[in-house]
């Protein structure tokens, strides 16, 4: 029945990378920063992707007894010391939780160019879907 739940996350995930890529398919970096909705938007899209990997890797954590983490980033350290995920990942997607945060408690100084920049990155949270996969 876990696995059932995480895999549906990963679903949801995978749908959001599709979203992402269209979204940066479609919009310019002005289109973003002349409309508050496609910021928004943007925004969202982050932060939900980037929630939906910490739910997974504290899940995972919490379900293998890998460790006792008292931050979110831990979770991701946590499958890289276990080889669900390799080191390289794990540093990405826990500057990634980094982001997560400064989009829930500093969303005024996010600087739109550089989180629009970030789509260039999508590629990581599908190596992070390909990676977990493998162990589920």
């Amino acid at each position: 029945m876990e696995n059932i739940i995480l895999f549906e996350r990963l679903k949801l995930l995978e749908n959001n990378i599709r979203e992402l890529l269209e979204f940066k398919k479609r919009f310019s970096l002005t289109d973003v920063r002349s409309d508050k909705s496609k910021e928004w938007a943007l925004r969202y899209g982050f932060l939900e992707s980037i929630q939906i990997i910490i739910d997974i890797a504290c899940h995972i954590v919490a379900k293998y007894n890998l460790g006792n983490p008292t931050a979110y980033s831990e979770c991701i350290e946590f499958l890289m010391k276990y080889h669900y995920i390799h080191e390289g990942l794990s540093s990405k997607l826990v500057s990634m939780i980094g982001l997560r945060n400064i989009l829930v408690h500093e969303y005024i100084s996010i600087e739109m160019d550089k989180l629009y920049e970030l789509l260039n990155n999508i590629e990581d949270f599908k190596e992070f879907v390909d990676e977990v996969k493998d162990f589920l």
